[in-house]
């Protein structure tokens, strides 16, 4: 919910982000607006059910959040300490998408070092190193467990505990994709900056 004075104080929603109410939400905080969370109120969604319509979904988010990223980097950088909060919020976003192409780069060089190790015939070290990867991979899920049991504690019906034998799967699928889409919309994002792109998008299907 939005106060009229708000939106009109910030010149209303940005036509050309794809996340606008992401977007306002920051251009409030930056003008001196409060933004509070009303626990009590409840409200329902329809999520996206198949893979492609969740893909689609994030890759929008993932594009307004750069867009966000790129649009007060500016006032964050020069300010960090006017709006301590959103300072912390945009080293999160920072480290979040440096993280996303530090995964893919990576990711790129271990299966090409996977690959000499296979034709060299260098069977050991090959052990060696999938093994290392694997605990990574390990101490992620871990992390996953913890953050989606905590959750479910949290939640009043506490009837989802199910779930936690798929939250290891999950969380791993998860976050890939959270990283894929930060970087196929890159540079889509910084076109959008620049003045070459639209917030126009297209809701995914739901049943």
């Amino acid at each position: 919910m939005y106060r009229k004075d708000a939106l009109i104080d910030v010149g209303l929603f940005r036509q050309d982000r794809a996340t606008e109410d992401i977007s306002a939400a920051w251009d409030h905080q930056l003008n001196g607006w409060i933004s509070i969370f009303a626990p009590d109120i409840t409200f329902y969604t329809a999520v996206p059910e198949t893979a492609k319509s969740l893909y689609q979904q994030r890759k929008r988010w993932a594009k307004g959040g750069t867009e966000v990223w790129l649009t007060n980097f500016k006032s964050v950088f020069l300010h960090p300490f006017k709006n301590f909060g959103l300072t912390l919020m945009f080293i999160d976003q920072t480290l979040s998408i440096i993280w996303s192409f530090l995964f893919w780069i990576l990711t790129f060089f271990l299966l090409i070092i996977t690959a000499k190790m296979i034709i060299t015939q260098k069977f050991a070290s090959l052990v060696h190193l999938l093994t290392t990867a694997l605990v990574f991979i390990c101490f992620e899920m871990i992390a996953g467990i913890l953050q989606l049991l905590t959750s479910l504690v949290i939640d009043n019906n506490r009837q989802k505990f199910r779930y936690l034998l798929f939250a290891p799967l999950y969380m791993l699928i998860w976050w890939i994709m959270n990283a894929l889409t930060i970087v196929v919309t890159f540079i889509p994002a910084i076109q959008t900056i620049l003045g070459y792109g639209s917030g126009t998008w297209i809701s995914p299907k739901r049943n």
